[in-house]
């Protein structure tokens, strides 16, 4: 069963968060958590909160071991950007754009969901 958690409009730049994400696909939740806790980026703080969430939800909602659960996709979308000015010489302007991204995390355990089968007796 898949359950996911995803964190919108955080300011940080989607290609500082994408190498820390890559290293974390595939492992397990516990390695996972680690590779997040012992890195001093600023995406590491933001990539380790959705991950906990996803455990969160996964615990709470899907009733799922942790000890099972494994990093099935973590994602890092590119979200609006903020349009801001800085003033320069003789009244011009630099244009300076503060990038936020989106950060989506699957966990899985492995085992598939069961398919709904067609209620045969409402035919």
């Amino acid at each position: 069963m898949d359950v996911k958690a995803t964190a919108k409009y955080v300011r940080l730049s989607p290609s500082k968060a994408r190498d820390l994400v890559g290293k974390m696909r595939g492992l397990p939740v516990a390695d996972a958590l680690r590779v997040v806790d012992f890195n001093e980026r600023k995406g590491a703080l933001h990539i380790g909160k959705v991950l906990r969430s996803a455990i969160a939800n996964a615990e709470h909602n899907a009733k799922l071991s942790v000890a099972d659960l494994q990093v099935k996709e973590a994602v890092i979308d590119e979200g609006p950007r903020l349009r801001r000015y800085w003033a320069r010489a003789r009244g011009g302007a630099s244009p300076i754009q503060r990038k936020t991204c989106h950060i989506s995390i699957v966990l899985t355990d492995g085992e598939e969901e069961a398919a709904a089968e067609p209620d045969e007796s409402r035919a």
